[in-house]
């Protein structure tokens, strides 16, 4: 019986261990696995991804335009300024590498992240596609206030049909939404784009008389694990924007 009981007290006072330094460990393990290194960038490809040592480098929480989209060459552009040929910190995310063998992480510099300023200055939109990590509220914050500072592509869409046009249902899991126009004019959406935070745009080409409305099928379009969808006018300025 003596044994059984001593067993026991064993038991509890481990579970009482784990339990009392419960944050002890989880802030260990975060270090373990968010350890940065630092790393001498000699390359900026494009507005989300740089060079170190011949090895790309995409940023995580980021999406830059395309080549050949507006802002392209303005966010590659302020990427150079802040970190070509300058030592920073890399912190891998959850997932070493992405479909292209690319490296993923965040990049800071003097402390101050990287990824997070892109978005800020409007030459970015947030993008987590393996889904939310623990800069997510932060990237978001950050994107808020770039739409309260109207610049770059955070810029508010000046058609006379902007506020007129409502997001009435977004069923991301199959991706259809449905747009409705709440004037009493028609509303010419020719050139609009519809995209999520990832490369994928659909343009659309219809007009909507007052009041009436219409759902649109996309494929692909957003996650499962936690989008946005971003609406833009024919000058790609932003209509609307919801994140789920």
């Amino acid at each position: 019986m003596k044994k059984k009981n001593a067993k026991r007290l064993l038991i509890f006072l481990i579970i009482l261990f784990f339990v009392i330094n419960y944050s002890f460990i989880d802030s260990f393990l975060n270090d373990i696995f968010n350890s940065r290194e630092i790393v001498l960038v000699d390359g900026v490809i494009d507005g989300d991804t740089v060079k170190v040592n011949g090895t790309s480098i995409r940023l995580l929480g980021i999406n830059t335009p395309e080549k050949g989209e507006i802002y392209y060459e303005e966010a590659k552009e302020f990427l150079q300024d802040l970190v070509l040929n300058k030592t920073v910190e890399l912190e891998y995310g959850k997932e070493k590498y992405d479909k292209y063998h690319r490296i993923l992480g965040y990049l800071f510099l003097n402390e101050e992240n990287i990824n997070k300023k892109i978005v800020e200055k409007g030459f970015a939109n947030f993008y987590f596609p393996s889904g939310k990590d623990k800069y997510y509220p932060e990237f978001k914050k950050v994107w808020e206030r770039c739409i309260d500072s109207n610049k770059n592509l955070c810029e508010k869409s000046k058609h006379k049909c902007s506020d007129c046009i409502k997001l009435k249902e977004f069923d991301y899991k199959n991706d259809e939404i449905t747009l409705k126009n709440n004037c009493d004019i028609e509303c010419n959406l020719n050139n609009w784009a519809v995209k999520g935070e990832g490369r994928k745009i659909e343009e659309l080409n219809f007009s909507l008389s007052e009041n009436e409305e219409v759902t649109i099928e996309f494929e692909n379009m957003w996650t499962d694990t936690g989008d946005t969808i971003f609406l833009r006018d024919n000058e790609f300025k932003l209509v609307l924007w919801y994140s789920y």
